[in-house]
C-alpha cells in the first residue's frame, strides 16, 4: 500500500474557547467523511497565551486524539509569529491554514488538495464576499491592490490567510530568520506556481474578532514594510523636491529684492506655514525610517520567534528562528 500523504492543518488561536472543539470536529469530519480518509492529517493549534479556557479545551482534545498538537506560548507574540511557528512545527506534505472561527470552511479542503495534486505549490482562497462594513471592504481592496502594485514579491490580490502550502515552502521557511514576519508575503516569496479560487466567507458564530481596526492597520504597515522599500524612496524623492522648491523660492525672493526692487511683505504667515509643513514632513519621514530601523534592530537582537510554555503531543519545548 502506498503511503498516505499527511496534511497539516494550521489553526492559530487566541481566546477561542467557544470555537476550538467546533474547529476540531469540522476538520476531522472533512478528512474522515468528505475526503474518505484518503489523507492522513494532523491539527496544529498555536495558542497565543489565551486568557480564557482555550488551552483547557485544547488539552482535553489532545488527550483524546494524538493527531492534535498544541503549542501554548509564554505570552502573546502576535498573529504572524504564532502562524509562522505553526508552519515550522508542521510535519505534513502540505499545510492548510484555517481560522478557528470557521469563517473559512474546512469543507473546501478537497478543492485545495485538488489544485495541489495538480502541481500548484500554493493555493489561496480568494474572498468574494466577507461580512464586514462596506467602507472596511473597500479599504481592504484598496490596500491589497496598493501592496501588490508596490511589492517586489508575487502577492495575490484579495488573497487571505485561507491557503495551502507545499512541503518545499515549509522547509524554506525553516531556513530563514525573520524577526517581524509577514507570513502571507513570505509564502509568496517561495511560491513557484501559486493559484487561487474564489469562495464565500462565512459569518463568525461564536466569540469576537481578534483584529480590531488598530491591529489591521498595524498588519498593513507590516505588509508594506516587509515587501518594499518604496516608502524610503518616496521620502528621499520628496525630500529632494522640497529642497529644490525651497531653493527656487529663495532665489525668487532674492532676485525680486535685488533686481526688481520688490517690497515683499513681512511674510510671517508664509514663514510659519513653511516651518510647520517642514516639521510635519520630517516627522512623517522619521516615522517611515523608524519602521525600517525597528525591524533591523529586532533582527539583530536574535531573540526567539516564540517561546513555547507548554506543548501537547509536541517534541519541541522551545522554538527559535
Amino acid at each position: 500500500m502506498p503511503r498516505k500523504k499527511l496534511i497539516s492543518v494550521i489553526v492559530p488561536v487566541f481566546n477561542e474557547e467557544e470555537n476550538v472543539e467546533r474547529a476540531y470536529q469540522a476538520v476531522r469530519n472533512t478528512f474522515e467523511n468528505i475526503l474518505n480518509n484518503e489523507y492522513r492529517f494532523e491539527i496544529i493549534f498555536t495558542d497565543n497565551h489565551s486568557t480564557d479556557n482555550t488551552f483547557q479545551e485544547l488539552t482535553q482534545i489532545a488527550d483524546l486524539d494524538s493527531r492534535v498538537r498544541v503549542a501554548r506560548f509564554t505570552r502573546n507574540f502576535g498573529f504572524n509569529k504564532s502562524l509562522l511557528t505553526a508552519y515550522l512545527l508542521a510535519k505534513g506534505d502540505a499545510a492548510i491554514q484555517v481560522d478557528c472561527d470557521l469563517q473559512d470552511p474546512p469543507e473546501l479542503f478537497p478543492r485545495f488538495i485538488e489544485f495541489w495534486e495538480a502541481g500548484h505549490d500554493v493555493v489561496i482562497g480568494l474572498r468574494k464576499t466577507r461580512p464586514e462594513p462596506v467602507w472596511l471592504l473597500e479599504a481592504r481592496k484598496l490596500f491589497y491592490r496598493l501592496l501588490a502594485s508596490i511589492s517586489e514579491d508575487n502577492l495575490m490580490i484579495d488573497g487571505g490567510d485561507f491557503r495551502l502550502v507545499d512541503r518545499h515552502i515549509l522547509d524554506s521557511l525553516k531556513e530563514i530568520q525573520v524577526a517581524a514576519p509577514y507570513v502571507r508575503g513570505l509564502v509568496s516569496i517561495f511560491a513557484k506556481n501559486q493559484t487561487g479560487f474564489p469562495y464565500e466567507r462565512r459569518q463568525r458564530q461564536y466569540g469576537q474578532s481578534k483584529f480590531p481596526l488598530l491591529k489591521l492597520f498595524s498588519m498593513g504597515i507590516d505588509g508594506i514594510v516587509s515587501h518594499t522599500t518604496l516608502p524610503l524612496r518616496i521620502a528621499s524623492l520628496l525630500g529632494m523636491s522640497l529642497a529644490v522648491f525651497t531653493l527656487l523660492l529663495m532665489l525668487v525672493y532674492v532676485t525680486g529684492k535685488l533686481f526688481f526692487g520688490m517690497d515683499w511683505p513681512d511674510g510671517f504667515t508664509t514663514t510659519v506655514i513653511l516651518v510647520l509643513f517642514g516639521i510635519a514632513v520630517n516627522a512623517v519621514f522619521l516615522g517611515i525610517i523608524g519602521e525600517y530601523l525597528s525591524r533591523i534592530y529586532q533582527q539583530l537582537r536574535g531573540h526567539p520567534l516564540t517561546v513555547i510554555e507548554k506543548g501537547l503531543n509536541l517534541e519541541e519545548s522551545r522554538l527559535a528562528v
